[in-house]
Parts: C-alpha cells; structure tokens; sequence
C-alpha cells in the first residue's frame, strides 16, 4: 500500500508539471487549449534531437527545451490563438487550438513517423532501497525537477513584476488596460510561459514513459482532469490535482485493475465536476470573473 502511494505520488508530481501550463492559459486567457498536449510531446521530441544531434543528457537539453518552446508558445499565441479570439470569440479558440493539434500530430507523424520513442538516460535503472520501499532514481530526479520548476512559477506569479502584471490580467483586464498594462502582450507571455512548462514537462516524461505524436491527446485530457481536481490559475493547485491523479491511478491500477485508472479518474472527475466545479482550490485568478 504504502509503495503504491508512494509511487502514484512520483507520478502525480510529472502530471502536475504536464497540466500547470494548461491551468495558467484556462485561467488567464480563459481559454480551453486543446493544443496542449501537443506542446508537451513536442518538448520530448526537442529533447530527442538535441540527444542525436549533441548528445546532451535530456535533464542538461531542459533549459534549451523550456527556451524554443517559450518562443513556439509566443509566436502560437500572437499568430493563431489571439488572432482567432479577436475574430470570433472564446468558443472559437477551442476549434482553433483542436485543429492546429491535429495539424502538428501529423507533421510529426511525418518527420519522426509514428512509432514510440524514448530518451531514457543510463540511470534509468537504478533503483534505491528504503524501510521496505524501492525507489527509481529517475523517478526521484523527475520528482525534485517538478517541484523545482513549479516552485519557480509560483514564484513568477506571485513575486515578480510580470507576475503581478498577469494576475491583473487575469482579474480585470479593463482596470489592467487602465493602468498602462500591454495586454496583448501579457496574453503572449502567459501563453509562451505555459508553453516552456510543457515543454520542461515533456522532457521528463520522455525519460519516464516512452512517446509518440498520438500521445498528445493523453496529456491534453490528462491537463484538464488535473484543473478540475485541483483549480485553475494557480500552480499549488496543478500540484494538488497532478497528485491526486497519479494516487488515483496507480491505486486503481494495483487494487482493481491496470485497465481500469482511466475509468476511474474519470469517474472522479464527474463527481468533482458535480460538487466542487472549481476545484478544491477554487479559482485563484478569478476574483472578479
């Protein structure tokens, strides 16, 4: 039992990394990206390269990884999503972001053909043994290098000007409008912060689980079970949710079955759905929504 948990909890952490990106888009923008799993995939794809091209470590390839797609998330935003919101409305956002993951599926189909993939490092394998307890390094690594990066997103939100400026955002636009805020521009680099956190998660799943561009859909429904578990805007609350899925997962899995966790996140979902819609945090950018 206590390995189980303990297991679902190192997993939950790399959920909780995949979904922050799409719980600070959703809160922010208010829109529903359904592109977002491909931003994860794509961040293990870069990651593979870099290991062909320069041989780098996927861990020491993650600051380059993070950096191309925080330019892929801005350049996505201002050229695509901002351009469709501004023509139509919300809603549309949903077919736009639907269609351009499709699109990007099939190109990587294309270029790296469709077969699973994998970048696990040589220290994969290893494993420590603690009061009865076996623990992955690799699973460990992925642990403190979640944390690690979501402890620096709240810290961009919450303590530093940008942040600030995205959560005024987020609450009033119009007072933010008022105030001399850019907001296109704030728009831009929520969607391309988001973007490098998908990114960054992707090369940890890449190490952990092998990939293909049909994975994308996973992680894109995977993002959106954890805000509703855990509530959008706010990166505690990715990590909430990215928890209670992976302790979900891995007890249904030992104690019923390993075809049944996707039954049973979704089963949990629904009841979240109808008693608490906003999740056991709440909403934390939407004060005034």
């Amino acid at each position: 039992m206590i390995q189980t948990l303990v297991d679902g909890l190192l997993q939950g952490s790399v959920l909780a990394l995949a979904a922050v990106g799409f719980s600070l888009i959703f809160g922010v923008l208010g829109v529903i990206n359904l592109s977002h799993g491909v931003l994860v995939i794509l961040g293990a794809y870069i990651a593979l390269v870099a290991r062909r091209i320069l041989g780098l470590d996927p861990l020491a390839a993650l600051p380059l990884v993070a950096a191309i797609s925080f330019a892929i998330g801005y350049v996505y935003q201002h050229l695509v999503v901002s351009p469709a919101i501004r023509r139509a409305n919300l809603l549309s956002s949903l077919l736009v972001t639907y269609g351009t993951a499709l699109i990007a599926q099939n190109v990587l189909v294309l270029v790296f053909s469709p077969d699973f993939q994998s970048i696990r490092p040589h220290y994969a394998n290893d494993f420590w043994h603690l009061g009865g307890i076996t623990l992955n390094l690799l699973q460990l690594v992925a642990l403190a290098a979640s944390l690690l990066l979501i402890t620096l997103l709240y810290l961009i939100l919450n303590r530093m000007p940008i942040g600030r400026a995205i959560r005024a955002t987020a609450e009033q636009e119009l007072a933010a409008r008022v105030c001399g805020i850019n907001i296109e521009r704030i728009y831009a680099l929520t969607f391309a912060i988001a973007a490098a956190f998908a990114g960054a998660a992707g090369v940890l799943i890449g190490m952990l689980f092998p990939f293909s561009p049909a994975s994308q859909d996973d992680w894109t429904i995977y993002g959106f079970v954890v805000v509703v578990l855990g509530g959008t805007g706010s990166a505690s609350g990715a990590l909430l949710g990215g928890l209670l899925l992976g302790v979900i997962s891995t007890l249904t899995t030992h104690f019923i079955g390993a075809a049944y966790p996707n039954a049973m996140v979704f089963l949990v979902l629904v009841i979240m759905l109808l008693i608490r819609p906003v999740g056991l945090l709440g909403n934390a950018l939407g004060a005034s929504r």
